[in-house]
């Protein structure tokens, strides 16, 4: 039976990955990925410098809240931290803060093609290595009884722009992607492989 088991990228089993996020999203892909991590979050204030250009922003907050997490690192551990931003243009949606900002910011992305944008941290005691994942996303026309269903039934308040991907507005209407599904649910896995293959 043996020969028939193919054996396992060296990275998935040597890897001892530290997940500094809570969010459910993030462990979900790893998982299913099948890396070897346990989650090992703070609570880090998700400011920035005003003078930061879009993709720069989730490049910022990743790296910050991978230095908050240090002290949980032990020898051989790399700690994985990510930020993701909604852009259009030159705006920004982030998590919004209540209904009627949810409301607000689907309005905008409403009938309009967005970018999704995740950055990375990988951390360990002797190296750091940064990058992002950029998705483009066509989100269909949404009526005012389609925003409002979503709202009530999805409560997308930690969700940058106000939407997931794997809920009901992924599912019946954004028509077009231009990038990886991984990264538009928070964390470009493709890449994630890539890098810790070679950190």
């Amino acid at each position: 039976m043996s020969k028939f088991i193919k054996s396992i990228p060296e990275v998935l089993v040597s890897t001892q990955l530290i997940l500094a996020s809570k969010s459910p999203r993030r462990s979900q892909l790893l998982a299913e990925a099948g890396f070897n991590f346990k989650v090992r979050a703070k609570e880090v204030a998700e400011n920035y410098p005003t003078n930061l250009k879009p993709r720069q922003i989730p490049l910022f907050l990743a790296e910050k809240k991978a230095k908050a997490c240090q002290e949980f690192l032990k020898k051989g551990q790399i700690i994985l931290a990510a930020d993701t931003i909604v852009t259009k243009g030159k705006n920004i949606y982030e998590k919004p803060i209540d209904k009627k900002d949810a409301e607000r910011i689907l309005k905008k992305l409403s009938g309009q093609w967005h970018e999704v944008i995740t950055g990375v941290c990988l951390l360990s005691k002797k190296k750091k290595v940064s990058f992002i994942g950029v998705s483009k996303v066509k989100l269909e026309k949404l009526s005012a009884v389609e925003i409002d269903y979503y709202i009530d039934k999805f409560q997308p308040y930690d969700k940058a722009g106000a939407y997931a991907i794997q809920e009901w507005i992924g599912l019946c209407k954004i028509s077009k992607i231009k990038g990886t599904y991984s990264n538009i649910m928070g964390l470009p896995v493709d890449l994630v492989y890539r890098y810790l293959q070679e950190f």
